[in-house]
């Protein structure tokens, strides 16, 4: 796990070492740094998987191919045995993959790997740059003046190098002599594909299998537990593996005081699952003086996406501090099965399954950017069980009518993940939390979070500097003095134009409040004793 950075042309290497400092945070336990025969220079900052792993890049397969290379790839030991046999690997570790199968296949090999990654090889003038098919791995781009390209995982390593930096787009390779070309074709990114009966079993055992898969670490291991639905899932998913392994789970949640909903319900669900559970607490002074480094680390100023993030980024402190390495999450799962709160004002299941796709396909620039960042700002490796390509394949395309919420229908939203998990013998969560209300992050964390951020933009904003918000921002132009503020910020660290526009805003569709937070949605309710349990 770590951070990429690479060079294709030339330029002087100890230049490369200093930007690739800037994402020092992403592997705190060392950079390393290889000139190419041709010049390229590859740079990383890494974190083992695997205690006691001395594993180092940039790389070589025994060949001319050099990697760089971040991610993890779940299924390399089924590469090597279908496809790789003939290989001799210097290591155990799956970065070698990628190589390998560059040498074998050219460019023809991204759909073959199952996991996530963003990475970068050079064979002699020939140069290859892939990334994951949802973008859980961030990734950038552009060239310099003189047309050299660069990529790198965060932004700020080379935003102020290139001419146009980009988000490298997810699901696609780019290569010396290819451009630009997508890989990942499933068929649920057509909504008209949506015609499969729902199977619950089916979803069940994709997603455990999904979580199963993610857990194979040598390293402590732990879930960022909201108390929430998804979550609680994938929590109680690791526990039983990890239990019946000999090993122990630690569960971690954040509030702004121990009656926060998202505090009180995973307080319910690790005593449940019998989880080693850790609660932060966090004032809402505390939040806003960590603002300034969040908005740094997230590269956004999207409002949405920082209110979430600054809890997260907490807790990922507390989080590394307590030394675990790789920690799971239950994102997703909002954005595949229609869990926002503005999806039950869907106007028709064709247009409810639309959104849903579009949510996912976005998820590079939103779920996936907070959760990666928030936890790489402290060095710990986050995995997305939820985002599996064989679970993805086989839920996204269930009949929308199965999915869409409704109230007067007595359907909650992502009923039928709540279904899969309510009916077998032995449950996964108590029934309060099987059919806990949504919460998004920087609601569950306590209402007052959102309010104070609020206060504070209207406080730190004047009403002459919001007049003049367009002419300062042409581009995705603020429309309340918090988003202006999180603007500001942004525009400081990472003041080019280009910069700003790789930034997409997370608005709710069908709401007549767009504000972000689900609280203002009318579906909200107030209090996890007020949702009804329906079945």
């Amino acid at each position: 796990m770590s951070g990429i950075l690479a060079v294709i042309g030339k330029r002087d290497p100890k230049d490369i070492k200093a930007l690739a400092s800037r994402m020092s945070h992403r592997g705190p336990d060392g950079l390393s740094l290889f000139v190419t025969p041709k010049g390229s220079v590859l740079c990383q900052v890494r974190i083992p998987q695997t205690e006691g792993s001395t594993e180092k890049q940039p790389d070589t397969d025994q060949g001319s191919v050099y990697q760089i290379f971040d991610g993890t790839i779940y299924n390399h030991y089924q590469l090597i045995n279908e496809h790789l046999r003939e290989h001799q690997f210097q290591s155990s570790c799956d970065k070698e993959i990628m190589g390998c199968l560059y040498r074998k296949y050219g460019t023809g090999f991204c759909h073959l790997p199952d996991g996530i990654f963003a990475f970068v090889l050079v064979d002699g003038d020939k140069w290859m740059v892939a990334r994951d098919p949802i973008g859980v791995k961030p990734l950038y781009y552009g060239k310099d003046k003189k047309g050299n390209l660069y990529v790198a995982s965060e932004l700020k390593a080379i935003v102020d190098q290139v001419m146009d930096i980009q988000a490298f787009p997810p699901g696609h390779y780019m290569s010396h002599d290819q451009g630009m070309v997508k890989y990942y074709h499933p068929e649920w990114q057509n909504p008209d594909q949506a015609d499969i009966n729902t199977n619950l079993d089916l979803l069940r055992e994709k997603l455990i299998r999904a979580t199963q898969k993610q857990l194979t670490v040598d390293v402590p291991l732990g879930v960022f537990l909201s108390g929430g639905l998804d979550s609680g899932i994938i929590a109680s998913i690791a526990s039983r593996f990890l239990k019946a392994s000999g090993h122990e789970l630690h569960t971690f949640s954040i509030g702004i005081n121990s009656k926060a909903p998202d505090i009180e319900a995973a307080h319910v669900v690790a005593k449940f699952i019998g989880s080693t559970h850790h609660e932060v607490y966090f004032s809402i002074h505390e939040g806003i003086q960590a603002l300034r480094d969040v908005v740094y680390h997230l590269e956004t100023y999207d409002v949405t996406t920082i209110r979430s993030a600054i809890p997260m980024y907490l807790l990922s402190k507390a989080v590394a501090q307590k030394g675990i390495r790789v920690i799971l999450s239950g994102d997703g799962a909002d954005e595949i099965f229609g869990g926002y709160l503005y999806f039950y004002k869907a106007p028709t299941p064709t247009e409810f399954q639309k959104e849903t796709i579009v949510r996912v396909l976005r998820l590079s620039a939103a779920g996936c950017l907070r959760a990666d960042k928030s936890a790489r700002a402290h060095g710990i490796e986050i995995r997305i069980p939820f985002l599996d390509k064989a679970f993805l394949a086989s839920v996204i395309p269930f009949k929308p009518e199965d999915k869409i919420p409704s109230r007067t229908m007595g359907k909650p939203e992502k009923l039928v993940l709540r279904k899969a998990f309510e009916a077998i013998e032995n449950p996964y969560l108590p029934e309060n939390i099987l059919w806990r209300q949504k919460e998004q992050l920087s609601d569950g964390v306590g209402y007052a979070w959102i309010d104070g951020l609020r206060q504070y933009g209207e406080q730190m904003i004047s009403d002459a500097e919001m007049a003049a918000a367009s002419d300062l921002y042409p581009h995705n132009t603020p429309d309340t003095k918090e988003a202006m503020l999180y603007r500001k910020i942004f525009h400081s660290h990472f003041p080019q134009d280009t910069a700003a526009r790789t930034v997409l805003k997370w608005v709710p569709k069908w709401q007549i409040n767009k504000d972000p937070s689900g609280r203002v949605c009318e579906n909200h309710f107030e209090k996890l004793t007020d949702v009804a349990v329906m079945t």
